[in-house]
């Protein structure tokens, strides 16, 4: 099951304009929530914004990579506190791939949308203005932004006779 999940499973950046329901968002949530974290210690947190206006000021984040966000009927925001834990970015990078497959799994599409080490403008970062827009407190991080809601595009899974296989190597670097 998990297998044919992620053979499908492709960045979505069109949306109808379809708004997610409560529940399906209630699930997305409690998916987060149960992502594994160093330690047990999770760092992370989340914003779910559903608020158009909102969601039109996020889409403005950084200059590429972001603007498709306000065709989007949800994001979810991933912050992560780095006094919790030293792998913080790591523990909201999982968190948001399991956004991302359980917005598959219920029929809906994703994009991860990246902010932290990104820049707004010549003056400020991704996660500078993310933090003004959203009141974060000062010690939470944003890691990401994943962009969710119903899928107004196709694209066909990645062939398995396309993937990567020279990357793979056995016991050793170089080893095929």
């Amino acid at each position: 099951m998990f297998l044919s999940l992620i053979e499908k499973r492709r960045s979505i950046r069109k949306f109808k304009d379809q708004q997610v329901e409560e529940k399906k968002i209630e699930t997305l949530v409690e998916v987060a929530l149960r992502s594994p974290s160093s330690m047990s210690r999770n760092p992370w947190e989340f914003i779910v914004v559903n608020d158009r206006d909102c969601l039109v000021k996020l889409s403005q984040s950084k200059p590429h990579g972001s603007t498709f966000l306000k065709g989007a009927p949800l994001g979810i925001v991933v912050c992560g506190d780095p006094v919790k834990c030293d792998v913080w970015v790591e523990d909201c990078s999982i968190a948001s791939i399991f956004i991302h497959l359980a917005a598959e799994s219920l029929g809906l599409g994703s994009c991860w949308i990246q902010i932290r080490e990104r820049m707004h403008n010549d003056e400020q970062t991704a996660g500078g203005y993310v933090s003004q827009l959203l009141l974060l407190p000062e010690h939470l991080e944003v890691e990401s932004i994943v962009a969710v809601g119903y899928p107004d595009e196709q694209k066909p899974g990645h062939k398995k006779k396309d993937l990567p296989f020279d990357r793979i190597h056995r016991n050793a670097y170089g080893n095929k």
